[in-house]
């Protein structure tokens, strides 16, 4: 009765090992989705963010800093309920989804050329080209 909450017993447990799984790719960018819940200022929330990363490891500290930095939640406020490895199709987020293009391309506009040590001189100054 009272406050109209139900009450369940806190389980108790115990940590019996702890093992350090590694990657099977850790060369390979692989998606990652984690669906988590998180304590704010104003409650409780459930959320679900996708990151892409080498290891899974990497992938749980962008979460961290993401989330410190979004929502200032504190690591020990976040509890990651579930995370998953996901295909290009499974991928929700368009910033993940971005990178799945196969014509995905990276330029290099700003190269500054090298000149070889015997033709440079010291006190002749000269604008750099930096396209091609």
């Amino acid at each position: 009765m009272g406050s109209g909450k139900a009450s369940l017993p806190k389980a108790n447990g115990q940590i019996i090992s702890v093992n350090q799984i590694h990657e099977k790719k850790p060369l390979r960018v692989k998606n990652f989705g984690f669906w988590f819940r998180y304590e704010s200022r104003t409650g409780t929330h459930n959320a679900y963010k996708e990151f892409r990363a080498l290891k899974l490891t990497d992938a749980v500290n962008q979460l961290y800093q993401d989330m410190a930095g979004r929502s200032r939640a504190k690591s020990s406020a976040i509890q990651i309920l579930k995370t998953a490895e996901l295909k290009p199709s499974e991928c929700k987020r368009p910033v993940i989804k971005q990178m799945h293009s196969k014509t995905l391309k990276f330029p290099l506009p700003h190269r500054v050329p090298t000149t070889a040590k015997a033709y440079k001189t010291t006190f002749k100054a000269a604008r750099p080209n930096t396209y091609y």
